[in-house]
């Protein structure tokens, strides 16, 4: 495989994982209240709205999401560590199968566990860590903008870089498909949630994660990773 087929194969990883992304918040802003589990961002905000008093969100619901994508951060952040000076495919697809195990278990456990706020509680936290993780994955790899789970830099570029405002609208591809995945992500995953709950769309971002993660583990060799200097 050529280093330009290894790009855009990276890419189309990353579109997935956007789209998973918006699958995944969609769950967690319908089903498990007012909470996001990928969008940092939108979590301090609500911290923020709850600490106002303003009714619908949770400082516990908000906080246990910022902490466990925190853990989830720093034990991505570790493995990628450990992971220097060996194959990228098997850092990326090690990184890739823990997000679909936990998206997985966060799908049986809505499932099949306790109810009431406590299967809530683990829900949100299973998530958010399998988020952690993930970003600090990617925040590695450092293709710009494609983080996966946030877009406030990727629309910027498109107004900021386009030709209108004197630039030459790079990465104008990579950033128009990071917005209409993280669309219809966030469209399909609330189009289950309403019909279905939130089992199946979780169970279908792990599945799909899954199939990524393979995809990674059985790619060519390329390269190593190599440490940071």
């Amino acid at each position: 495989m050529t280093p330009r087929e290894t790009s855009r194969a990276l890419l189309a990883t990353l579109l997935a994982l956007t789209l998973a992304a918006g699958v995944v918040d969609a769950v967690s802003f319908l089903g498990l209240g007012h909470v996001f589990t990928a969008n940092m961002t939108g979590n301090v905000v609500f911290l923020g709205f709850s600490a106002a008093g303003a009714p619908g969100f949770s400082v516990p619901a908000s906080g246990l999401a910022v902490g466990g994508f925190l853990v989830g951060a720093l034990l991505g952040g570790r493995f990628g560590v450990v992971m220097e000076g060996r194959p990228r495919r098997l850092w990326i697809g090690g990184a890739l199968a823990a997000e679909a195990l936990l998206v997985g278990t966060a799908a049986v456990v809505t499932a099949t566990g306790p109810g009431g706020e406590g299967r809530r509680f683990t829900t949100i936290a299973v998530l958010a860590l399998a988020m952690g993780v993930r970003v600090a994955t990617v925040r590695r790899l450092a293709v710009p903008d494609m983080m996966t789970v946030i877009l406030t830099r990727t629309l910027t570029g498109i107004a900021a870089d386009s030709r209108m405002a004197g630039g030459t609208d790079p990465y104008l591809g990579r950033r128009v498909g990071s917005v209409l995945a993280m669309t219809l992500g966030a469209a399909a995953g609330a189009w289950l949630v309403r019909r279905h709950g939130p089992v199946w769309p979780l169970a279908l971002a792990a599945g799909g994660v899954a199939l990524l993660a393979a995809g990674a583990l059985l790619a060519p060799t390329t390269g190593v990773r190599r440490a940071r200097r």
